[in-house]
């Protein structure tokens, strides 16, 4: 992915030397250049299109952003209510990511949501404990957590 990347980035800055005009609007104009020819050579190369990648980040962004709001609402909501309905627990997340960045990020992802934090892994990699300052329904919350991070994460490593 860094490969082709830098290499639409040469043929950028090819193109704003062949034009004679060292504006930002030459490059990004380069650079959509540069990504037709990536883009139509996709089959010729010997790897895979990085703007399937880049898009699978750019969801996972997207989607951290969307979690990250309707966690704060609901935060909102437990600290502004009178009285003390909701239940914390600790729950172990079975996963199937397997690289140590993997687990890092989704335990990243996970604590910077408010309510939750990630306490532990096991030591086999295949379950995460989180700590929910309002678990209404432990299997939901699994399935929540297995769908949109692990999901997300997983098409970022294909």
């Amino acid at each position: 992915m860094a490969f082709q990347i830098v290499l639409n980035v040469f043929i950028a800055f090819i193109w704003v030397l062949l034009q004679n005009s060292f504006t930002f609007g030459d490059f990004v104009i380069g650079y959509v250049i540069g990504f037709g020819v990536l883009y139509l050579l996709q089959k010729i190369l010997p790897f895979e299109f990085y703007f399937r990648r880049l898009k699978a980040v750019f969801a996972l962004l997207w989607l951290f952003t969307k979690e990250l709001f309707i966690a704060n609402i609901d935060m909102v909501k437990i600290v502004l209510s009178p009285s003390f309905k909701h239940k914390p627990g600790i729950i172990a997340v079975p996963t199937n990511l397997t690289k140590k960045w993997e687990i890092s990020l989704i335990s990243c992802l996970i604590s910077l949501t408010p309510g939750t934090l990630v306490m532990d892994y096991s030591l086999d990699s295949k379950y995460i404990y989180i700590h929910n300052i309002d678990i209404e329904s432990r299997k939901a919350m699994i399935e929540d957590i297995q769908n949109k991070f692990e999901k997300a994460i997983l098409e970022v490593r294909k």
